[in-house]
């Protein structure tokens, strides 16, 4: 059962039935600020602990949030799935996804989530590369070129930044988009679905701050292989 929040403390700058998910994972360290952020811009957030060693969900109770938790670690795709059901069970009209690791600037959430709830727009992406990027070392930056080429050719799909956890999805869109790819394959997955519903998207642009810590919890140029490696087959196997 989920833990249940107290009222949040400031007023929100974003309407109260639209819920942020937050994945997290061993974030014991950084969770604490990443929700104190968060919170002075939206009052209904839920933290999923994947399966954390640490005492990520201890840290995230401390706060005024929903916090459910996977009994082991089963990557971030699932953990998104399973906020993203939750925010739809508490009415949520709209779901922001954001990383528990304090890269996104919670500053962002009114201009990602507005042509959602304006309806010109079903789904969202933050880009980085639209906005800025703070401390981004050059390997990051290749591999994650290298990830907006494979997603064109593979997905058909012409997007700026096809790997930001940073993302709002309509009430719709979040009920027809089904996250099966566990892992971080999840992120081309999610734009598989916009393709295959006819969902309208838009990109946003957003800022990415890099720091030492999410920079260790980041994917290497092999992980990144292997992504593509998890999402092709997943694809296949559909």
């Amino acid at each position: 059962m989920p833990t249940a929040p107290s009222p949040a403390p400031n007023p929100p700058a974003v309407p109260d039935d639209v819920w942020v998910v937050v994945p997290a994972y061993n974030e014991g360290r950084a969770i604490g600020t990443t929700l104190a952020e968060l919170l002075g811009w939206c009052r209904n957030v839920a933290v999923v602990d994947d399966g954390s060693a640490d005492d990520t969900a201890a840290q995230a109770a401390r706060n005024p949030v929903w916090v459910l938790r996977h009994a082991i670690n089963r990557g971030q795709g699932a953990a998104l799935q399973t906020g993203i059901e939750f925010a739809l069970s508490r009415g949520a009209v709209a779901v922001v996804t954001f990383d528990s690791d304090g890269q996104h600037d919670p500053a962002d959430i009114p201009a990602v989530v507005a042509p959602v709830l304006d309806g010109t727009a079903d789904v969202t992406l933050g880009s980085r590369f639209l906005g800025r990027t703070v401390g981004i070392p050059v390997t990051r930056l290749v591999v994650l070129k290298l990830g907006i080429v494979f997603t064109r050719i593979v997905s058909r799909i012409a997007v700026t930044d096809t790997h930001n956890g940073f993302r709002a999805l309509s009430r719709d869109a979040a009920q027809r988009i089904r996250i099966t790819q566990d892992r971080m394959a999840h992120a081309s997955e999610i734009l598989d679905e916009v393709c295959r519903h006819g969902l309208r998207f838009r990109e946003v642009p957003v800022t990415v701050r890099y720091t030492a810590t999410s920079l260790a919890k980041g994917q290497s140029s092999f992980a990144a292989v292997r992504i593509a490696w998890q999402f092709l087959f997943g694809r296949a196997v559909q």
